[in-house]
């Protein structure tokens, strides 16, 4: 395991501080100015697991109220809302310094079957054959400011090949349509809620930037703010992340300084496992 891997899985494991409440490191994520969005979900789905037995997340829904602060851990509260005799429920507030900064709902369905459809994968290049984010990044490093270049080199632990990467500062206008390939070799032998917790961590990573790529912006561009306002997201079925995963995105809607992003995530065999939704703020800057 790499020790990547063995700091985001290290980051995931909260620690107990009494019944129902929870604490989680809010350093160590995707962003060294405020916490990654899909950090704080993943870490409070680990917080609503740890109340929950024999059941498995098929929805949740969160929102972000506040940024989060990377030098200040979490406080996770979970309220045990119902234990019903096929769905279980659970409420988690995120805080820090007393306030709010993610809130989120989800629930649990002990396994039942009933009839199956799905629509199938889209047609695209497989992961073989694309060329590794970071070595996309590591080319372009050298046009970054310097005190830029530390962070998008730094090793991360999801492998992720863009079926149509953007050039990061220069980027065109084109499709919303926005595709990636994701695994996490570490995962190989995770328990199916850490397999849940995993994908829902990188679930928010791309995902806002479907509504950016018909305007002709990226993350790097000095012209838009941006934020995650709220996220969605239903497990249909069972993930094995480290194996090769499609997140198939779009962006149906962009206007009043918010963009809707939705993503379908798919096994490289094409069975569907997760579906996402998110509104992102999308800002304007003036000059």
């Amino acid at each position: 395991m790499t020790d990547t891997a063995k700091a985001l899985l290290d980051l995931l494991d909260l620690e107990t501080l009494d019944t129902n409440l929870y604490r989680g490191s809010g350093s160590g994520g995707e962003t060294p100015t405020r916490i990654y969005g899909g950090q704080v979900i993943a870490q409070a789905l680990t917080a609503a697991y740890a109340t929950v037995s024999g059941r498995l997340c098929h929805s949740l829904h969160a929102y972000f109220i506040r940024p989060g602060d990377p030098s200040r851990p979490v406080i996770y509260e979970v309220d045990p809302a119902r234990d019903g005799r096929s769905f279980t429920t659970r409420r988690v507030v995120a805080m820090q310094n007393g306030k709010q900064i993610l809130n989120l709902a989800a629930s649990f369905h002990a396994q039942e079957d009933g009839w199956d459809h799905q629509h199938a994968m889209p047609d695209v290049p497989v992961p073989g054959g694309l060329e590794p984010r970071h070595e996309i990044l590591k080319r372009n490093a050298s046009r970054f400011a310097p005190e830029k270049q530390a962070e998008l080199l730094r090793p991360r632990p999801f492998e992720i090949r863009e079926v149509e990467p953007r050039d990061p500062l220069a980027p065109e206008k084109t499709s919303d349509a926005n595709q990636m390939w994701i695994r996490m070799e570490a995962a190989q032998g995770a328990g199916p809620e850490l397999q849940h917790i995993l994908l829902a961590y990188v679930s928010d990573f791309g995902l806002l930037g479907s509504s950016m790529r018909p305007h002709g912006l990226t993350f790097h561009n000095p012209e838009a703010m941006t934020a995650s306002l709220d996220h969605a997201m239903w497990f249909h079925a069972p993930v094995q992340l480290q194996n090769w995963h499609l997140y198939s995105m779009d962006a149906p809607f962009t206007g009043s300084a918010r963009g809707f992003n939705r993503g379908s995530i798919y096994t490289e065999d094409g069975q569907l496992v997760a579906s996402v939704a998110q509104e992102g703020l999308l800002r304007p800057l003036k000059r």
